[in-house]
């Protein structure tokens, strides 16, 4: 992959970085979907990027995708977390939508 391209696939990448935590915060849920496929794709693209010398532009846009993808994912971590709490509440059951172990004494001697 060229230097140009690159760049272009960083700048798309925080684009739709920057439109998922619009959508998250929307909770938007075709946004966000249609996010996750963009990212997907444009990580596609990517992967065969392996073999460049990134310039500092490149290194500076790279940085700030992986920042921006872990804000995304801890949104996206307590959206998770406030609807399992709200299951909870509605269902009466805390434990109702959470795996519990099925082996957690079987190891175990009297």
């Amino acid at each position: 992959m060229e230097m140009g391209t690159m760049r272009e696939t960083l700048r798309k990448m925080l684009a739709v970085l920057e439109a998922e935590r619009q959508a998250l915060a929307g909770l938007d849920l075709d946004a966000i979907v249609g996010a996750a496929q963009d990212k997907g794709q444009l990580c596609g693209t990517l992967d065969g990027a392996n073999d460049v010398d990134l310039d500092e532009e490149c290194r500076a846009m790279l940085d700030a995708a992986r920042r921006q993808n872990e804000v995304n994912r801890q949104v996206r971590n307590l959206v998770a977390a406030n609807v399992s709490t709200r299951l909870d509440v509605l269902s009466g059951d805390a434990g109702l939508y959470r795996a519990q172990p099925a082996y957690g004494y079987a190891g175990t001697r009297a």
